[in-house]
Parts: C-alpha cells; structure tokens; sequence
C-alpha cells in the first residue's frame, strides 16, 4: 500500500482475550479440566447440560480472576452474579453460557507495553469476567462431517477485554505477549495459544486521522498465535483502507483467518448485545468478595514481570535489553532471582543465563527446571573468573561443559583438575613474553615500526604457549611494555 494513503488513516484496536484457567476441575462441576485427553471423555450430565443438573462454582476460579485484577490494576468487584448468554452452537451442549454480564469481577486497570520507539504506553482495560468454554468442532479430520469435542465445555474462562487504545498491529502483538507473559506469572493459565488455552479475538477499525468517531469495527477470530494475531490485523487494516479509498461501506462483521493464505475470510455479520438475550442465571447464588479475601491474595501474590523489569533496570544496573530477556520466562527469572542472592556480579550472572544455559538448554530442547547447575554452583564459576583464577573464555568452553557432566563437583577442583587455572605471577609470564619475541622476531620489528595492531596476533602466541593459563589482563599490559622497551 502507497505510504501516504496508509498514513492518512488511524488504526483503533480492542482485543478480546480468553484465558482457560489452570484448575484441576471446570468452572461448574467436578469434570476434569486438563487438555489433550481422549475425546468426550472429561464430561459429565452437568457439562454435557442434561436436564435437572445444577451447576456448582469452582471457588479457585474467583480467586485466579482476582488475582490477574490485581496485577492488573484493577477494581475487583465485591458482588458477583451470574448470567446466561444464549446462543446455538453445535459444542454448546446447554444452548447457552454462563458468564457475567452487568457485573464483571473487574472493571479499569490497564496493560503496560513497549511502543515501537521504545516508549511505554497504557492499554486500558474495559473488563475481566469470568465464565465456561464451549466444546470444540473439528473439521479437519473427517471430509464429511463436522465432529465435535465436548472435553473443553465448561472449562473456566477470564476474557480480559481492552479499551481501543491500540493503535497499530505491532502494539496489538507487544500487548498479547505481556498478557501471556502476565497470566504465566500469575500461574493462573499456561498460555499456550496452539492449544488453545489462550485466545484472541481483534476488533479492528480504521478512521480518517483527527475524525471525531470510530470507523465501523469488524471482529477477526481464529489465529493460533501472536504473530498470526499480528498478521491477520495487519491484513485486515489494508482491506479496510482500501475499502474505504474506493467508496466502499464496510459491514459490521465477524471475519476468520485464514493462516495459509494470510487473509481474513468473512463468516457472518456481527451480533449486537441483545442477540445473546442475557438473563440473571437463576441456579447460581450471588457471590460475595470481602476484603479480607482480597488482602489474602494480594499478599500471596508473585513477582511481576513489569516490578522485576524495574529492579534489574534501576537497581542492578542492566540494560533493558537484559532485564526483558531475563523476565520474559517466569523460570529464567526466578532461576536469575536465586543466582543473584549468590554473586553480586549481576551483569556477569545475565550474561551466563543468557548465553551459555540458554544456549545448553535450546540445544538439548530443556526447560530450566531441568538444567543440571545449580545457582550456588554458577556462582562459583562466576567468582572463579571474578577472583582472576581462569579466564571467562576457559570458564565457558572447559569448565562449564565439564560442570554439565558432574553439577555436584567444585568448579575450582575442575578448574584444578582441567589444569586450567591461570598464573597471574608476573616472572612467569615474563618468561612467556621473552619466549614470544624470540620466537617471531619479524612480527616483533613490524610492531615496534608502528604496526600496533600485532598485539592480538602476540598475544595469540603468549596464549598458546602458556596454554591459556597466563592471566590475559596481566599479560597484555605486560607484552606492551616489552615491546615498547
């Protein structure tokens, strides 16, 4: 699209989020809520929504809900009703959900992303609310007929619902990620998007820039992942730009996307409300949330990936290219939390997590739980390096590798053992020295004619001989001093 068309017009985003919540049974009944089981198999005559059964409310889900409200910000409603939201759907075994409608169990709070320049921005929050999923329909595998999954009917929902304040496909993207990241912390949902336990749904519009209304909003479904999230809005924004270059009215419609072909596929036109024909839900009681059950969980609340942003940034002195890497997995960040209650030397403990254990565990496709060092061991090794007795390259590729294979043993035995620890006595590299400037005497003369970058092809040598055990810091001053003598 021609950049000057594309810049005339403002993109206003809302997404609609749905996160399945990690409780060992459903949002109303006793069935188990656990993914990838044998279909139709986790059900019951409550799920399957057989006539005179009763729903009971899975009190863990109150709790998950009020606990992403208050990471989030928000005000966590102290009544809760209940409603039915009636609508047909071949994995809807009730011909209706339940969900809340007037009174969402929280209101306000916002998300905090990253812009493209860097800069941080708010994402208001219309809603959370709590509610049951519907079964799945599967079309893919039978060329006929349509088969359907009751497993996943009745499991418990928060749908987290923004305010249009995004204003581009990759601040859709930026808030998607720091929702999944956000709901991993909490450890209320594993957010993964290819299963299917977190959703999103994108409203998407486009205006004239400085128009005083909102352009008619089309609703996108169906992507399995952030990036396809991404994707698809991005699709979306042209077609509707183009639509509306060419005098087109846009229609008010849910679309689907189709990943293949990197395009949105019309399915019907957009619901209102009162479609839904929402009504109290009358064999659910009203809930009520004391303070004193919002204190409980506040205070057992976790670490925040946005608080420990800010400690390693302002405290510890990262960069926040670091800091982001180290918080964008709970693991890795609660791993680098003990790590660093066991060195002071931060940057060098970031640098171990993101380097060489990052690179061991994708290597051998293992999460950190699984890695063998433990963080009073890397520890050590960072103080081996600290204290000068090996260099950080020994410590990465003799060390280290030697330390996978044996994580109860001492790094300085290996060190010992590997021979590897560094002579920081100045006679004995001197001794190196010499035998360097006699061995390459040309090099020597061209260096002292004024080619100083010949330092590193000497210092390669002075390595070699001592087999890397010279002290490089001690030895480079040293070299240079002979050289110039």
């Amino acid at each position: 699209m021609n950049p000057e068309i594309r810049d005339k017009y403002e993109v206003v985003i809302g997404l609609e989020v749905h996160a399945q919540m990690l409780t060992k049974t459903k949002a109303y009944s006793n069935d188990i809520n656990e993914f990838g089981a044998v279909p139709n198999t986790n059900v019951s005559v409550v799920s399957l929504g057989h006539p005179g059964t009763l729903p009971m409310m899975n009190k863990k889900t109150i709790e998950y809900a009020i606990r992403l409200g208050l990471a989030c910000g928000c005000t966590i409603a102290r009544d809760q009703y209940f409603a039915r939201k009636n609508y047909f759907y071949p994995d809807l075994p009730k011909g209706y959900q339940i969900t809340q409608d007037k009174t969402p169990i929280c209101t306000g709070g916002a998300v905090i992303i990253k812009t493209e320049d860097g800069k941080e921005k708010s994402i208001g929050l219309t809603r959370i609310h709590m509610e049951e999923d519907a079964g799945k329909s599967i079309h893919d595998v039978d060329v006929f007929d349509t088969l359907v999954d009751l497993n996943r009917a009745g499991v418990p929902l928060v749908e987290i619902v923004s305010e249009p304040d995004i204003r581009s496909s990759q601040e859709a993207y930026n808030y998607l990620s720091e929702i999944r990241k956000l709901v991993r912390y909490l450890d209320i949902c594993d957010g993964n998007m290819e299963e299917g336990s977190l959703r999103c749904d994108a409203n998407v519009s486009v205006r004239l820039k400085n128009a005083p209304e909102f352009g008619t909003k089309v609703e996108v479904k169906n992507m399995n992942s952030i990036r396809n999230v991404q994707r698809a809005i991005e699709y979306e924004i042209i077609r509707q730009i183009e639509a509306v270059e060419k005098g087109e009215t846009l229609t008010q419609e849910t679309r689907s996307f189709d990943a293949l072909k990197g395009i949105t596929i019309s399915m019907r036109t957009k619901e209102a409300a009162n479609d839904y024909r929402y009504f109290p839900e009358p064999d659910l009681q009203p809930l009520f949330v004391d303070q004193k059950q919002i204190d409980s969980i506040q205070a057992e609340m976790p670490a925040l990936p946005r608080d420990l942003f800010l400690k390693y940034t302002k405290e510890l002195g990262l960069s926040e290219y670091d800091a982001y890497i180290l918080t964008d997995s709970k693991s890795i960040a609660l791993y680098f939390e003990e790590l660093i209650q066991c060195t002071k030397n931060y940057k060098s403990a970031a640098n171990w997590i993101m380097g060489d254990v990052k690179s061991y565990l994708n290597h051998n496709g293992l999460e950190i739980e699984q890695f063998p060092i433990s963080q009073e061991q890397l520890a050590a090794l960072i103080k081996l390096i600290d204290d000068g007795k090996v260099s950080s390259t020994v410590a990465s590729q003799k060390i280290f590798p030697a330390l996978l294979e044996n994580p109860s043993k001492n790094p300085l035995t290996i060190a010992e053992e590997l021979n590897v620890i560094q002579e920081s006595d100045e006679n004995s590299i001197l001794q190196y020295i010499q035998q360097v400037i006699d061995q390459n005497p040309a090099e020597v003369q061209r260096y002292r004619d004024g080619e100083k970058q010949l330092t590193g092809f000497l210092m390669g040598q002075l390595m070699k001989l001592s087999k890397g055990k010279a002290d490089p810091k001690a030895s480079n001053q040293l070299l240079r001093e002979q050289l110039e003598n």
